[in-house]
């Protein structure tokens, strides 16, 4: 069953966690008293090379500079310094293959395969300020070229290996990439895939229209059989393994662009988000440290993201690795050969810090506690939620299940756009309710305002709004490549008078002041004139002990503007009862919100669809439940899922 035995409202942490905990509530205190002392005194966790002059200048809003005429070097930061601390024989990377193979990567090894790639990307020509993009899987030489890139002032643009060679051909063109990295295919459920192709097939999409890239390097990872073009191609393992280990590291301006990640825009275009160096690194590392209460030399830490989205930027590479984090990286799904890999990994490295989507905990629920409760969890002391609201369900049975009712939940709101987490509990502070983002980081200003920008009043029963950041932080992005224009109208138009930046997510605070985000704005709906979530309902039918997992969609209807749609996956115990669970599922919906947040209709679908980082595609459900003709499905996992939906309605 899903439903958890501990329902209380709140959870403190534990006076033996708090007691030793990295952050204390004097935190907020100190951030409040001066918020650019405060962040110079973050700042100061890192190695700079020649020191900043002013902490913020704001002057040129809504472009920001942190840390201004400050030097450092981000790849110094997250592994040289480690070493030359005398931390060389600590294991930064636990890496696990798919097909079972593994590595172990020290600090020593890790700056000595770094430099081997700086110093052949050096050979090639490249210089600070080009653009190299990287398409691959989660393999060690993914984040080493990252980390090359990073110690060369090359600004690096990861493309999730996932994605289509259409995608990837906008994304090296927009950046105008010189270099692309790559390996001959990946492992996906024990099949190798092609990946080498697929960037042949990029190269080429266009037919004759010229491209900037001038070399492909290739690392081998399957043994497929690749094109190749000579010349243009190389093998990682014929030039960089060649190079010299050893590459001094020179320092770039706080300002310099580290990366550019891009996000799908309403628009179709994606958009190139510009992340910054001095700044990023600072707010990087003062979250992981903080958030996740991580200890040096101490903990085993394991992000489930991948490289491809803004979570394993920073809390796989930039942020642990400052910290002197021995992670686990794991290249894999989540159930190959079996339901059971994430908990024999677990097992494994004795991880004791876990971060991971609200979509796969929903999934583990779905699969049965029996599969978690096989394995010894007992090192397990933090557990961290990132990608979208986790419903209070879910997060119950996380820490029951996973965290063995002790270990604290950190729920992270924050964007590719933000580069860094904003409003999160703090584990060894706050008492975290279910559901709930709680509050802004201390050094981070986040407000919840009407269309107006007024403040929303605390606990009213409709005291939704827009959450708004209303001063700046250090790991903002600095805007959309080649689109300034864009990045001032799509982040700081609506509240331009106030100099605010909108997310785009809907929030409300409780009567505590406590803050729950509510989802995208474009997921909150409108049932004859009452904003209703889709976060809210989807949450109340999980609620139900036969639901796994539900998507909600604001479909219109000519009565009350629009009709709410549900479409849901019940639990391997939970049995279809046909119109009687409907009218059930119906009723609890009522029941949890109001009779105005009541589902038109509800469909028991086999699978959501999803795309490969785990987020459920709400507009392809909203275009199956108005009937229309579907847009782009590249991205999802599973394209025939929607003749499974398609199907239940019928």
């Amino acid at each position: 069953m899903t439903e958890s035995t501990d329902n209380r409202d709140s959870y403190p942490p534990t006076a033996e966690f708090a007691a030793a905990a990295n952050a204390d509530a004097s935190l907020y205190q100190r951030a409040a008293a001066d918020r650019d002392a405060f962040w110079a005194e973050q700042a100061e966790r890192l190695h700079w090379e020649q020191p900043w002059t002013q902490v913020l200048d704001w002057s040129d809003a809504p472009v920001a500079k942190w840390f201004v005429d400050g030097k450092l070097n981000v790849a110094y930061n997250c592994v040289d310094r480690h070493v030359l601390d005398g931390h060389g024989d600590q294991v930064a990377i636990h890496w696990e293959g798919e097909p079972g193979d593994s590595r172990d990567i020290t600090y020593a090894e890790l700056l000595a395969e770094v430099s081997r790639a700086a110093n052949y990307l050096t050979e090639l020509g490249l210089e600070a300020g080009d653009r190299v993009a990287i398409y691959m899987p989660m393999v060690p030489e993914a984040i080493v070229s990252m980390l090359a890139c990073a110690r060369l002032g090359l600004t690096h643009s990861v493309v999730f290996a996932g994605f289509s060679p259409t995608a990837l051909r906008q994304r090296v063109d927009d950046a105008s990439a010189r270099l692309i990295i790559t390996t001959d295919g990946q492992w996906r459920r024990g099949k190798a895939a092609p990946l080498k192709e697929a960037v042949d097939e990029a190269l080429y999409a266009n037919g004759d229209v010229p491209h900037s890239v001038e070399h492909v390097l290739v690392v081998r990872r399957t043994d497929i059989e690749v094109p190749w073009t000579e010349g243009r191609d190389l093998w990682w393992h014929e030039t960089v393994a060649q190079a010299a280990p050893e590459h001094r590291a020179q320092a770039f301006d706080a300002e310099h662009p580290l990366f550019i990640l891009y996000t799908s825009g309403t628009t179709g275009k994606p958009k190139g988000i510009l992340h910054t160096s001095g700044g990023f690194l600072t707010q990087a590392s003062y979250t992981h440290h903080n958030v996740f209460d991580h200890k040096a030399g101490q903990d085993i830490y394991w992000c489930t993201a991948d490289i491809g989205w803004v979570t394993g930027h920073t809390y796989i590479v930039y942020g642990p690795l400052s910290n002197r984090t021995t992670q686990v990286v794991y290249e894999g799904t989540p159930n190959f050969p079996d339901e059971h890999r994430h908990w024999n990994i677990v097992e494994k490295y004795g991880v004791t810090i876990y971060y991971t989507a609200p979509t796969l905990v929903r999934t583990f629920m779905k699969w049965g506690r029996e599969i978690p409760a096989a394995h010894d969890l007992s090192s397990i002391r933090v557990l961290g939620s990132v990608g979208e609201p986790i419903n209070p369900e879910a997060w119950r049975w996380y820490r029951e299940v996973i965290g063995a009712n002790s270990a604290p939940i950190v729920d992270t709101w924050w964007q590719t756009e933000t580069g860094s987490i904003m409003i999160s509990p703090l584990p060894g502070v706050t008492a975290a309710k279910p559901g709930a983002a709680m509050s802004a980081l201390p050094g981070i200003s986040a407000k919840v305002v009407d269309e107006e920008g007024k403040a929303v009043e605390l606990g009213e029963t409709e005291a939704n709004g827009y959450l708004v950041l209303d001063q700046p932080w250090p790991s903002m992005l600095r805007g959309i490549w080649g689109d300034m224009d864009r990045y001032r109208a799509t982040y700081w138009e609506r509240y331009a008078e106030q100099g605010w930046y909108f997310a785009g997510d809907g929030a409300k605070l409780d009567a505590d002041g406590d803050l729950w985000v509510l989802g995208r704005v474009d997921d909150v709906m409108n049932v004859s004139g009452h904003r209703i979530s889709t976060a809210e309902v989807e949450s109340a039918l999980v609620g139900h002990s036969g639901v796994a997992e539900a998507a909600v969609v604001g479909a219109s209807d000519a009565t009350t503007g629009q009709g709410i749609v549900a479409f849901v996956i019940l639990t391997a115990e939970a049995k279809d009862t046909g119109d009687a669970l409907i009218d059930e599922l119906k009723a609890e919906v009522s029941r949890e919100i109001s009779p105005i947040a009541r589902p038109r209709e509800i469909h028991v679908v086999p699978e959501l669809p999803k795309t490969r980082s785990g987020k459920i595609m709400r507009r392809l459900l909203r275009d199956v439940a108005e009937g229309r003709d579907l847009g782009d499905t590249s991205t999802l996992v599973d394209p025939n899922v929607f003749e499974a939906i398609r199907a239940s309605r019928a």
